[in-house]
C-alpha cells in the first residue's frame, strides 16, 4: 500500500513542475498582452500627437502664405500695392456716409418728421448689421491674432 501510495505521490509530484510552468507561461503571456496593449495606446497617442502637430504647422504655414505679401523691390509699386486695401475701405466708408448724409439732408428738409422716424429711416437694421460685421472683424482679427501668439 505504501508502495502504491508512494508511486501515485511520485507521479503526482512529477506533474507538478509542468504544471507551474504552464501556470508561468500563462501569466508571462498575460504579462506581455499588457504590455502590448499599452504599447500600442502609447504608439496611437504618439500617432494623435503628430498628427496634430502635422496639423498645427500646416494652419501656421497657411496662415503665413496668407498674410505674405508680395514685394517686387520697387518702392513705388511696392507702397501701392500695401495701400489698396485700405484705399478701398476708405472709398467705401465715404461712399456710405455721404449716401446717409444725403439721406438725411432729403428727410431733414421736410421739418415736420419726427426724430424717431428720422432715425428709423437712416439707421436700419441692416446698417447695424454693417456696422457688427466690420467692427467684428476687425476687433476679432485683432483678438485672433493676439491670442494666437499668445501660444
Amino acid at each position: 500500500m505504501i508502495t502504491l501510495l508512494g508511486s501515485l505521490l511520485g507521479f503526482i509530484s512529477s506533474t507538478f513542475p509542468s504544471i507551474v510552468k504552464l501556470w508561468q507561461d500563462a501569466s508571462d503571456k498575460k504579462h506581455e498582452l499588457a504590455v502590448m496593449q499599452l504599447q500600442m495606446q502609447a504608439d496611437a497617442q504618439g500617432h494623435q500627437e503628430r498628427l496634430e502637430e502635422i496639423n498645427a504647422q500646416a494652419d501656421i504655414s497657411e496662415s503665413a502664405a496668407l498674410y505674405k505679401t508680395y514685394t517686387t523691390g520697387i518702392t513705388w509699386v511696392d507702397s501701392l500695392n500695401g495701400t489698396v486695401r485700405p484705399v478701398i475701405a476708405y472709398a467705401f466708408f465715404i461712399l456710405y456716409a455721404t449716401v446717409k448724409l444725403l439721406s438725411y439732408a432729403a428727410v431733414v428738409h421736410d421739418s415736420s418728421v419726427p426724430f424717431v422716424v428720422l432715425h428709423d429711416t437712416l439707421w436700419t437694421q441692416d446698417d447695424g448689421a454693417i456696422f457688427a460685421g466690420i467692427i467684428s472683424f476687425y476687433f476679432g482679427q485683432r483678438a485672433m491674432s493676439k491670442l494666437q501668439q499668445g501660444k
